[in-house]
């Protein structure tokens, strides 16, 4: 049985009726449409007509029930980079997972868990962004030898993988953004070859892309 609640839907759907969590719920949006949405946020963030400078009290209760967010995103834990805003999402919309460097680790592996199996959000993407501060201290560990403290090594062992292909006689510049990107790139593989990202995969059950935040104008750049 599935129970349902009112919600105004960001994207012209309003009202709509949104399926509240059960077994056998399907998404309310494909990871294309998932997709879709992020651009136009971004493009909206960009050129500033984001449209949830609040949220009503209805739709907050409405949440209170139930969730379903369109798309589960693993992002950097820096300030400037808050995916709700960067995407002009609204409550409930986003299912957002935040660490330094946006890194994998036993936690977050869980959480990305949880919103497969459990929110079913049909498409994941790592976002990460230019300037990162997790990503220059991983090249500042393996290409200066710089010691870091204890756990934030733990933390750079995470990163230092994505780091290997990479040419340190680039400008420094140059080679943080590649390095960003890198990371971003080894995140998604180490997704795509755990077990169960194998097997969703298997089944078409997971869309997963990687992005690059500008931090300069607010503009994400999706992967190819």
């Amino acid at each position: 049985m599935r129970a349902q609640v009112l919600y105004q839907s960001a994207d012209g759907r309003t009202p709509r009726q949104q399926q509240i969590m059960t077994a056998d719920y399907r998404p309310a949006y494909t990871a294309e449409e998932a997709l879709r949405r992020l651009k136009e946020g971004n493009a909206r963030f960009v050129s500033g007509h984001a449209r949830f400078p609040t949220a009503q009290k209805e739709v907050l209760a409405d949440l209170a029930q139930g969730q379903q967010p369109y798309a589960t995103v693993l992002g950097c834990s820096d300030s400037r980079v808050p995916p709700e805003l960067v995407f002009d999402a609204g409550f409930g919309e986003l299912f957002v997972v935040r660490v330094a460097g946006n890194v994998l680790g036993p936690s977050i592996m869980g959480t990305l868990q949880y919103a497969g199996v459990h929110l079913h959000t049909p498409l994941f993407v790592i976002l990460g962004h230019e300037g990162c501060g997790a990503v220059k201290a991983a090249i500042a560990s393996k290409f200066h030898r710089t010691q870091q403290k204890s756990r934030i090594a733990v933390l750079l062992e995470n990163i230092l993988p994505a780091l290997e292909s990479l040419d340190p006689t680039l400008p420094p510049e140059a080679l943080l953004s590649a390095a960003v990107e890198a990371n971003v790139r080894w995140t998604m593989r180490k997704l795509l070859e755990s077990p169960e990202g194998k097997a969703r995969a298997a089944r078409g059950e997971i869309e997963l892309v990687g992005a690059l935040y500008d931090l300069d104008t607010g503009r994400v750049r999706f992967l190819e």
